[in-house]
């Protein structure tokens, strides 16, 4: 969808010497994210196998009981190998990535024979490089014969970084895990109903516009509750990722869903006025 440029209300600090370098393919971004269940069904088997081995992360420094835990304790302070884009992952979402660096290959090496996981961190020249992440687990990857890899990535806990370990060859760090608190008295069932509602009015208006049917969106929900909802409706923020690293690194999912379903208005407010002014100056 069609989004207008945000700009994040919070500055990034950490500011290390290793920056992304690493292309982008997302051609097949659109066709994997419509197959959770294939994916889900991957990861659990690797974590299987994973666990029947008792691999340890060398690289990393995962200790066996983040190694087979789904649901770290916040509190749990590891070391992460860290890889900076100009991007937000967000967890559950579907990232496809082609690595060609050298240091980033000595990296995938090493992942590829241990944890098969790695922290995801925004970085750009204006920002710096962030200080929350998502960890991104590799559930399908190839290697090529020049030595590069294509992996597909999937989302998982967030960290926020404590403490640069070392820059060389890759950035490794300290991270603790981060988790939503409770939303108190929110009701946060009603403001993912409002969010989903915004999003289908914005899917609706952009198809319009691009001269595409106005068919009504599914259902976009698919029976997630509330916090993974709002990483899935942040994910959705394409184009604006200063913005998605405000949603990323806020912890409460009820100001979460606040914030997105402000953009979203803002969004479908744009979009009716284009709408209308297309209405009455239709192109010839």
């Amino acid at each position: 969808m069609a989004l207008p440029q945000l700009i994040s209300t919070r500055k990034p600090s950490l500011n290390p010497n290793s920056t992304a370098l690493s292309s982008l393919n997302t051609n097949n971004l659109n066709s994997l994210s419509k197959s959770p269940s294939s994916l889900d069904s991957l990861l659990h088997s690797r974590r299987q196998k994973r666990r029947a081995a008792s691999l340890k992360c060398s690289a990393s420094s995962f200790s066996e009981k983040h190694h087979n835990t789904n649901h770290p304790k916040s509190d749990d302070v590891v070391e992460l190998p860290l890889f900076p884009l100009p991007l937000v992952l967000f967890p559950g979402a579907i990232l496809p990535l082609q690595i060609f660096e050298f240091r980033y290959r000595i990296m995938m090496h090493t992942l590829l024979h241990t944890d098969l996981r790695f922290g995801v961190i925004f970085s750009d020249s204006v920002s710096g490089t962030a200080e929350v992440g998502c960890v991104g687990e590799i559930v399908k990857h190839e290697r090529l014969v020049d030595d590069r890899f294509f992996l597909i990535c999937k989302g998982q806990e967030r960290f926020r970084v404590t403490s640069v370990v070392r820059t060389k060859p890759y950035l490794v760090a300290e991270v603790t895990w981060l988790e939503d608190r409770p939303s108190g008295e929110e009701d946060v069932e009603a403001l993912s109903t409002e969010v989903e509602t915004y999003m289908k009015d914005v899917i609706r208006l952009s198809n319009r516009l691009n001269g595409k049917p106005e068919k009504e969106a599914q259902d976009l929900r698919r029976n997630m509750f509330p916090t993974p909802f709002s990483f899935f409706v942040g994910s959705t923020f394409e184009g604006a990722p200063r913005e998605q690293q405000a949603l990323l690194e806020l912890e409460d999912t009820a100001t979460r869903l606040k914030r997105e379903k402000e953009t979203l208005r803002n969004t479908l407010n744009y979009l009716s006025a284009a709408s209308a002014v297309k209405d009455a100056f239709p192109s010839s």
